[in-house]
């Protein structure tokens, strides 16, 4: 009688499904591993799925393992395992806990912790970027590393890490000049003004 494959197998195989795409489209890995291995990395310009596909072969081809955040409704059987070999941590926010909270507590427990956001929150067109990546990174006081697809040279990878201040407008301008020669998918779909992206935010 047929069964389904256990969720680990599954998981296994779209790992390598997946970055077997990314290389076979004439994709390929730049720069290093983080010299921190516990870090927020956020994940810009966020304009496309082919980004997640993308994203899957940079960690492979870097040999570090990141993770993501996802609500605990993902985590029921049978999709239980599946998630956490994904790299999926379940955001606990139980008590009136907020995921900024949630996540700093993941930090404070894990000696290696590398929690890849997407600030932009959606693949669309957005005016500015939610600001949860650098309140927990300010928290728990990591590293922000920038990782990037260029989709005109077809590279892939982490940049610079910036340690945040705590001056988000300040910082971002750090973050905004290491993404200057870097072409999403649709590059209509992201932020280029970051005068307005940060106006207010403390």
């Amino acid at each position: 009688m047929y069964q389904d494959p256990p969720p680990a197998l599954m998981s296994r195989l779209l790992r390598r499904v997946l970055t077997w795409y990314f290389r076979v489209r004439g994709w390929t890995v730049v720069g290093a591993a983080p010299a921190d291995r516990r870090c927020v990395i956020i994940a810009v310009p966020h304009t496309s799925n082919w980004d997640f596909v993308n994203y899957l072969g940079v960690i492979d081809g870097l040999g570090i393992k990141a993770h993501f955040m996802a609500k605990r409704s993902l985590f029921r059987w049978p999709l239980t395992r599946f998630m956490t070999d994904m790299g999926g941590v379940c955001v606990d926010q139980s008590g009136g806990r907020n995921y900024v909270e949630a996540m700093v507590a993941e930090f404070a427990r894990r000696k290696e912790f590398m929690l890849t956001i997407a600030p932009e929150g959606t693949r669309g067109a957005v005016k500015q970027w939610r600001t949860g990546f650098y309140h927990i990174a300010v928290a728990a006081g990591v590293p922000i590393v920038c990782g990037m697809m260029d989709y005109d040279k077809k590279t892939g990878g982490l940049g610079r890490a910036i340690m945040p201040t705590g001056d988000y407008a300040a910082d971002m301008k750090l973050v905004f000049e290491a993404y200057r020669n870097v072409r999403p998918r649709h590059p209509e779909r992201a932020i280029t003004d970051l005068s307005v992206m940060t106006a207010g935010k403390q």
